[in-house]
C-alpha cells in the first residue's frame, strides 16, 4: 500500500516537473541590446553597399624596375613625399664598376682623335708639297695620286676615330642611366601609406607585396561596392552617406564622382559570415569633405545610396516594355497541313 501510494506521488512529480520544463521551454528569452546602434538610413528609397575610403588618385603599388637587393631606405610610414623624391636604393655596385671602366675610357679615345687630326694634317701638307712641284719629271703623277688616297685615308680615320668617342661616351651614359633606374623614386606626391622592405632584403619584380604603398591622404574617396542585382537601381548624380564600421552615430556626407562602367569581382570582404564572395560588383566613387572625427585610407564604411523612384524607366507595372517585331517571313507549316491547304 505504501509503496503504491509513493509510485502515484512521484508519477505526478514528474508529470509537474514536465509541465514547468515545457513550459520554461517556451518563454521566451528577449534578445540583448546590440553593442552599437545600427546606422539610420536617412533616404525613404536606398540601395546600401559596402564601401572602403581610399586616396582619390587611387594607391600607387611601387615596384622595383628590376630585382635586386635593397641597401637603403629613405623614407618611412606616414612620410610626406614629392614627386621625384628617392625611396628606395637597390645594390648599384656592379654598374658602378662598369660605368668606372667607360668613363677610364673616353681620354684613350679622346687622344686617338688627336693622333689622327694630327697625321691627317702630315699627310695633306706632303700632298700639298707634292701638288706644288711643276715638273713633273720630279714627282710622277702615280706619287700624287698615293698621298691623295692616304689623305682620304686620314680623314676617313679621324671620322672613326670621333664615332669610337661619341659610342664611349653613349655606352657610359647608358651604364649611368642604368645606375639611376636602381634608385626607385615617387611617381608622384603622396604620403607612404606602407612599407613592406627594409634593407638588406631582396626585392623581387613579381611579388605579392608591394615595396611600399603610396597614396595621396589629403583628399579622400569612398569606393563603394554594389551587387550586380541591384546595379540598375543605381543612378547618376544620386546623393549618399556612409557611416564608418562601429562610429554610426556621425554620417558623412558623399558627393558623386563617376560610375566605373565596368562590373568585376567581388575583392573587399566586410568579414560578416552571411556575406556573399562569388557574386560581382559595380563600382561607384564618391568624394567628402573631411569630417572633424579622424578618418583613415583602408577603413570599411557602410554606403546608403539614394535611390530614384523610377530607376527602369522601360518597366511599367512590373512588366518589361518590350519592342516587338512584327515578321515578316510566312509561317513554317508542317507536310500535312500543307497538304490539306493545298486540296481545299
Amino acid at each position: 500500500m505504501v509503496l503504491r501510494r509513493l509510485s502515484f506521488w512521484l508519477a505526478l512529480a514528474g508529470i509537474l516537473l514536465t509541465i514547468a520544463t515545457l513550459w520554461g521551454a517556451n518563454k521566451k528569452t528577449p534578445p540583448p541590446p546590440p553593442m552599437e546602434t545600427p546606422p539610420q538610413n536617412p533616404y525613404p528609397a536606398t540601395v546600401a553597399a559596402a564601401g572602403i575610403i581610399e586616396a582619390v588618385n587611387e594607391n600607387v603599388r611601387i615596384a622595383p624596375p628590376v630585382s635586386g637587393l635593397v641597401t637603403k631606405v629613405y623614407v618611412k610610414v606616414a612620410d610626406h613625399v614629392e614627386q621625384g623624391d628617392p625611396l628606395v636604393q637597390l645594390d648599384d655596385r656592379e654598374l658602378r664598376a662598369q660605368l668606372q671602366t667607360k668613363t677610364d675610357s673616353l681620354p684613350s679615345a679622346a687622344a686617338r682623335i688627336a693622333e689622327e687630326e694630327i697625321r691627317l694634317r702630315d699627310v695633306q701638307d706632303q700632298l700639298k708639297r707634292l701638288q706644288s712641284v711643276t715638273d713633273r719629271r720630279a714627282v710622277s703623277e702615280d706619287d700624287v695620286q698615293r698621298k691623295w688616297h692616304e689623305v682620304e685615308g686620314a680623314k676617313r680615320a679621324l671620322i672613326r676615330a670621333r664615332a669610337d668617342l661619341h659610342l664611349a661616351r653613349t655606352e657610359r651614359d647608358e651604364v649611368q642611366a642604368l645606375i639611376n633606374r636602381l634608385t626607385v623614386r615617387a611617381p608622384r606626391r603622396g604620403t607612404i601609406l606602407q612599407l613592406n622592405v627594409r634593407a638588406g632584403e631582396y626585392a623581387p619584380v613579381n611579388a605579392i607585396e608591394p615595396l611600399m604603398l603610396l597614396g595621396d591622404t589629403e583628399t579622400l574617396q569612398v569606393r563603394a561596392d554594389i551587387d550586380e542585382v541591384n546595379a540598375p537601381l543605381v543612378v547618376p548624380g544620386r546623393p549618399a552617406v556612409a557611416y564608418l564600421k562601429g562610429f554610426t552615430n556621425k554620417a558623412i556626407a558623399l558627393q558623386f564622382d563617376r560610375i566605373e562602367p565596368y562590373i568585376v569581382p567581388k575583392r573587399s570582404l566586410t568579414g560578416d559570415n552571411r556575406e556573399r564572395v562569388d557574386t560581382r560588383v559595380l563600382q561607384v566613387i564618391y568624394r567628402f569633405e573631411r569630417p572633424s572625427f579622424p578618418v583613415y585610407v583602408g577603413q570599411q564604411v557602410d554606403v546608403y545610396i539614394e535611390r530614384s523612384d523610377n530607376p527602369l524607366p522601360n518597366q511599367e507595372n512590373g512588366a518589361p516594355d518590350l519592342a516587338i517585331q512584327p515578321s515578316t517571313q510566312s509561317p513554317i507549316l508542317s507536310p500535312k497541313r500543307e497538304t490539306r491547304e493545298r486540296h481545299e
